[in-house]
């Protein structure tokens, strides 16, 4: 058993339509002085995530958030506390951010490598301002065959047409039976080429050929794979610049996905579906219970839709992915 200090700490991650995210600097007498982080404090006992989020920003930057979703738990060990961090996405709130405790603080973009304007951040901001750069949909290809290679790259075009910026190239069925390799690389090659058309990232899913991996933007791994190489680290797996992500059905999936250092992680299925016509779907219930195990972002799987999103989301997920209807 652990004797540092346990913490429970309500974080807002405050957003603004255009994508720049507040951060703040810590005041010079408290615990890393003049570090920059993301808004929150201690939540009191009995006291609620939400309100306790609440409370402290109209504490430290005298706002009254609004529109708050549960996002990501989190759980950092610093050298002499553990923390368990409630990341929230504030996109709604009332009076303008002024601080109220001595900070300084500063709307960053979060794609950027080193937000200009800021110090040092604290090291459990940094997987946020990479989570901030997923989008809420994540498509899945389903081409089947060469003969297919036509449709799905003009349902491709249409979807990111739509704003679709993260897609999986994933085919199973096509890898099994493929006639030649080639022609299955050239669909590979062709949908990274029209993803980066429209600044959307392609990853490839663990079913395929790990020698495919630099043509894209990071790789997808099925759970039975991330059993086989959850002994790797990641850097073994993926470059830096490159995403990595996980399928979970499961909390030891959850565990797997946690020692792989993945991005984020796919789970389901949530609703029924034509795929899964004989598994029992997970409900939104155990999705939310298996989702704040994650410890990163979460897209549900399963039966979603458009329609779907918002539940979706209430549920602590990042978005949805999936084949069919997905926009």
């Amino acid at each position: 058993m652990s004797t540092k200090p346990y913490v429970r700490v309500a974080v807002g991650v405050i957003v603004q339509p255009c994508g720049a995210v507040l951060l703040g600097s810590r005041p010079a007498d408290k615990p890393w002085p003049h570090w920059w982080e993301l808004p929150g404090g201690k939540i009191e006992p009995e006291e609620s995530v939400h309100d306790a989020l609440v409370r402290e920003l109209q504490e430290e930057i005298g706002i009254t958030a609004t529109k708050v979703r549960p996002w990501v738990r989190y759980i950092h060990h610093y050298p002499r506390s553990t923390v368990e961090l409630h990341f929230c996405l504030v996109t709604q709130w009332e009076g303008t951010p002024i601080p109220q405790e001595n900070q300084h603080l500063a709307w960053c973009d979060p794609s950027a490598a080193i937000p200009l304007g800021v110090g040092p951040i604290l090291p459990a901001t940094f997987p946020v301002l990479k989570w901030l750069t997923l989008p809420t949909h994540y498509l899945l290809s389903q081409i089947g065959s060469a003969l297919g290679v036509d449709a799905w790259l003009s349902r491709l075009e249409r979807a990111l047409e739509q704003g679709v910026k993260l897609v999986q190239f994933r085919e199973p069925e096509w890898e099994q039976h493929r006639p030649q390799s080639l022609d299955l690389l050239h669909a590979l090659k062709q949908t990274v080429a029209l993803c980066k058309r429209y600044q959307a990232r392609c990853l490839l899913n663990s079913v395929h050929s790990i020698d495919w991996l630099p043509y894209t933007d990071g790789l997808h791994l099925r759970s039975h794979d991330a059993q086989r190489l959850v002994a790797q680290h990641r850097s073994a797996l993926v470059r830096a610049d490159q995403l990595l992500a996980m399928s979970t059905h499961s909390a030891t999936d959850m565990e797997l996905a946690q020692q792989l250092n993945t991005d984020f992680v796919v789970l389901g299925h949530v609703l029924p579906t034509p795929s899964h016509p004989n598994q029992a779907a997970l409900g939104w219930n155990t999705f939310t219970q298996l989702a704040a195990l994650a410890g990163r972002p979460v897209y549900a799987i399963g039966g979603q839709n458009p329609t779907t999103l918002a539940t979706a989301q209430h549920h602590g997920a990042q978005g949805i992915a999936g084949i069919r209807q997905l926009v």
